[in-house]
């Protein structure tokens, strides 16, 4: 039985040192407000990348999927889409003061609640928590993205990344949570 424990001990630090990794060369890829190839007709494949390529909105995006799965329950996920695309809707293109810090914020919010809030006694906290996170996230791409086209692949991406973000189990929840929380913190420097 030790001989196993061991063996699993050694896996586990193995998978949490390399989801570090890859946080942290995500993170240190894409400045905050990195967001390519974004024209005014930019069209679905720019909206289907978008999620992707911006690290703030990729982690956001994880946080509450591995929230999500704690909640037990299946009303972050659609709420989070719902209010983004709410967001969006009645940005109306006008540039808001501290948008990129507010956002930077949401991330290092999300990953600490992810991590250390995994299931909340009032799960409407969590729902309005996750709803103002997403209509923050949700003004920036009205401002990034026009068309309906590219909102539909970036609700799909979104959509995607949300699952993923709800597959890791118990032991993987907390440290990806975490550094999604870091890498928040990060953000927050680099947008401040």
């Amino acid at each position: 039985m030790t001989k196993q424990l061991t063996s699993l001990r050694h896996a586990t630090r193995n998978h949490l040192a390399r989801a570090g990794v890859a946080v942290t060369v995500l993170t240190l890829a894409l400045p905050a407000a990195a967001h390519p190839g974004h024209a005014p007709d930019s069209g679905f494949l720019a909206g289907l990348l978008h999620p992707v390529t911006g690290v703030d909105h990729l982690l956001a995006l994880l946080a509450v999927g591995l929230w999500s799965r704690q909640q037990h329950g299946y009303l972050l996920a659609p709420t989070f889409l719902l209010m983004m695309a709410l967001g969006a809707a009645s940005s109306g293109g006008v540039a808001l003061p501290a948008l990129e810090l507010s956002i930077a914020a949401t991330v290092l919010l999300l990953g600490a609640l992810a991590a250390y809030a995994p299931r909340l006694k009032q799960p409407q906290m969590a729902v309005l928590t996750v709803g103002a996170c997403a209509f923050v996230h949700g003004l920036a791409h009205g401002n990034e993205l026009t068309g309906m086209a590219s909102g539909a692949g970036f609700i799909l991406a979104s959509a995607g990344l949300l699952l993923l973000g709800a597959i890791p189990g118990e032991r993987l929840r907390r440290p990806l949570a975490a550094a999604i929380g870091a890498a928040g913190v990060w953000l927050v420097a680099l947008a401040g």
